[in-house]
């Protein structure tokens, strides 16, 4: 039990260290290639917060515990929606500026419902797999195409700020994305271990553990870069780094685990308890970032501090309820 603990905390602390380190590296390489900062901000930053949750469950499904990867990928959601948008808007309110990511969000409904139907047999094929995987290269396609048609959009210019105060040598910006990349391979194997470990001490399944501990886990990245860039009023960093995240992980990271290991036989409470979570959740996200004209007022698009805690309670009593079900 204690070895596990400690390969869980230590995992833990790794990957987020390093995921940063992978983050930073990255984003600061693509910029010395001329890659514009709005294509940065839309897929390398978003590839790189959801990097953790790829290996994470990658290494589940290799390692035979399928439900894992899918409770990573579908609690990262859960915990990026509900937990790390709820603190991020309690400590600056988020105001959303940018037209793509108000795109991006109904386009992430549309990608939740996709998967949903993909699951509702209970299976999750490596044929289907490999369609999200393909509906991935699609939304890859899609940011390079957005990003070289918008090139003013407002993320693009937050992003550019942000690379311009972080930016490291190009030597330096390559071996940072190399390590980091390195370092969250081996940070991804021992955290899976330590779950598994602590799954069978306490005889909890392992999609309950993907769906708590391992989730929130892999959004810590999220979670602190999006708190970072709020404090620093880069808003449409905030929440775009979840968005993408978001769409990453049931695209990428469900869709990896299931072409390695394909899921034939699915707990049904993903159906009936934990997509209906997500959808709902990226629902709620949808009428607080869209914004509306009533009356003749228009309201910004904005996640407000009460909108905050909305998020915060609805995250509080998810995991009451998975508790409740362990108990």
């Amino acid at each position: 039990m204690t070895l596990a603990l400690l390969a869980i905390i230590s995992g833990f602390a790794l990957l987020v260290w390093s995921a940063e380190r992978f983050i930073s590296g990255s984003a600061s390489t693509a910029s010395y290639f001329g890659i514009s900062p709005l294509l940065i901000g839309m897929v390398i930053v978003g590839f790189g917060t959801s990097a953790p949750e790829m290996l994470v469950s990658a290494q589940a499904a290799l390692d035979g515990n399928p439900d894992l990867a899918l409770g990573n990928a579908l609690g990262s959601n859960i915990v990026n929606t509900g937990l790390v948008l709820g603190i991020t808007a309690l400590v600056s309110p988020i105001i959303v500026h940018s037209k793509i990511v108000r795109k991006e969000i109904p386009l992430l409904i549309a990608i939740v419902l996709l998967f949903g139907f993909f699951i509702l047999d209970g299976q999750l094929t490596r044929i289907e797999s490999a369609g999200l995987l393909f509906g991935f290269a699609l939304l890859i396609g899609w940011a390079i195409y957005t990003a070289k048609r918008q090139s003013k959009d407002h993320l693009g210019v937050e992003v550019e700020q942000q690379i311009s105060i972080n930016e490291l040598s190009l030597k330096w910006s390559i071996f940072w994305l190399v390590v980091g990349l390195l370092l969250m391979i081996v940070s991804s194997k021992i955290l899976v271990w330590g779950a598994v470990g602590i799954a069978e001490i306490m005889g909890v399944s392992n999609l309950v553990i993907g769906l708590t501990v391992v989730a929130l886990g892999t959004s810590l990245p999220e979670l602190a870069a999006s708190v970072v860039a709020a404090r620093k009023g880069q808003h449409d960093i905030a929440i775009g780094n979840v968005v993408g995240s978001n769409m990453f992980n049931i695209l990428a990271v469900a869709g990896i685990a299931g072409f390695i290991s394909p899921m034939t036989d699915i707990n049904p409470d993903v159906i009936l308890r934990d997509l209906p979570v997500v959808l709902l959740m990226t629902v709620g996200l949808l009428f607080m970032a869209w914004g509306y004209r009533r009356n003749g007022v228009s309201r910004q698009g904005a996640i407000s501090r009460i909108d905050a805690l909305v998020l915060l309670i609805a995250f509080v009593a998810y995991n009451a309820l998975l508790l409740s079900m362990i108990s």
